[in-house]
C-alpha cells in the first residue's frame, strides 16, 4: 500500500536537503518570511504541514510526533532524498527529534528555533488548561502569542498570527498535537545523542530561555550549543527573519 504524502513546500534546488517543522500555532508558511534571505543554489528546503494543518488539512490522524516522523520521512523517501538536516520551531522541536530518532543515520544536523525540548515544555496544570482553552478561543490564542514574544509587539500582528492558526489547523489536530509537545517526556530516549544540534532562542521569549536549553538540550547532546536572535520573542521567523536565516544558514553551511 502506498502512503499517501503530507503537503508541503519546496525552495531551492541545491543540492543539501533541509526539512522543516512548524509550531503549535503555524503551517508551512511561517517559513516564507526567510525565503528571499535563502541560498537556494545551495540548498533545497521542504516545509512540511503536519495532518491537521495548512496543506494536510484533511488528512485524518491520530496528531503524535511518531505519526508526524513516520509522514515525514514518507515525504523525504518520495522526494529521494538520502541524508538532511532538519528544522524545527517550538513544538516542531519535538517533532524533529522524533524523525531524529527514527532515522538517526540520515540526520545531518538539527536545529531547533526556540524548540520544545524532549521533556516537553513541562506546563503546570494551570497553564496546560490555559493552553487547552485556546482551542476554541482566538483571543486565548492571541494572548499566548503576544507573551510568547515578550508582549512587545503590535497587537495586531498577535490578533493576526492567531486568526491565521484557527484558518490553517483543525480544531481537532491542534487539541490532539497539545499533549505530546505540553506533557510528554522521552528524554531519556536522547540522552546521549552525538547529532550536531543548535538551538536558536529569542532575546524576548520568556519561557525557551537560555537557562532551560542548559537544562535540556544541552544536557541531553553533547554536541549542542545556543545562539540567540536578537528583537525577537517566540517567533523569530516574523520578527526577524532575514537575521535568522543568516545564522541557519551559516551553521548550516559550517558541516
Amino acid at each position: 500500500m502506498t502512503h499517501a504524502l503530507n503537503g508541503y513546500v519546496q525552495v531551492g534546488h541545491g543540492p543539501r536537503k533541509v526539512l522543516a517543522m512548524n509550531g503549535w500555532f503555524g503551517s508551512a508558511d511561517d517559513w516564507q518570511p526567510l525565503v528571499p534571505a535563502l541560498d537556494t543554489d545551495a540548498f533545497t528546503y521542504v516545509f512540511f504541514d503536519y495532518r491537521g494543518y495548512g496543506r494536510s488539512r484533511e488528512r485524518d490522524g491520530a496528531f503524535t510526533f511518531e505519526e508526524a516522523a513516520q509522514d515525514a520521512l514518507a515525504l523525504v523517501d518520495h522526494l529521494g532524498w538520502d541524508t538532511f538536516s532538519l528544522i524545527g520551531h517550538s513544538m516542531g522541536g519535538v517533532a524533529i527529534q522524533r524523525v531524529l530518532l527514527t532515522a538517526r543515520d540520515r540526520i545531518e544536523r538539527m536545529a531547533g528555533v526556540c524548540a520544545v525540548p524532549a521533556c516537553g515544555s513541562r506546563m503546570d496544570e494551570t497553564r496546560l488548561a490555559m493552553f487547552r482553552a485556546a482551542v476554541g478561543d482566538v483571543d486565548k490564542r492571541a494572548a499566548i502569542i503576544a507573551f510568547s514574544t515578550g508582549n512587545r509587539l503590535a497587537p495586531r500582528f498577535t490578533q493576526h498570527l492567531a486568526r491565521e492558526s484557527q484558518r490553517v489547523s483543525r480544531a481537532d489536530a491542534f487539541a490532539g498535537y497539545l499533549p505530546h509537545w505540553a506533557a510528554s517526556d522521552f528524554s531519556a530516549e536522547v540522552t546521549g545523542n552525538e547529532t550536531s544540534v543548535k538551538l536558536f532562542i529569542g532575546e524576548h521569549d520568556p519561557t525557551l530561555t537560555a537557562d532551560v536549553m542548559s537544562r535540556t538540550w544541552l544536557a541531553w547532546y553533547p554536541r549542542a550549543s545556543v545562539e540567540t536572535i536578537a528583537n525577537a520573542g517566540h517567533y523569530p521567523m516574523y520578527e526577524a527573519p532575514v537575521a535568522l536565516a543568516t545564522a541557519l544558514e551559516n551553521w548550516l553551511k559550517a558541516a
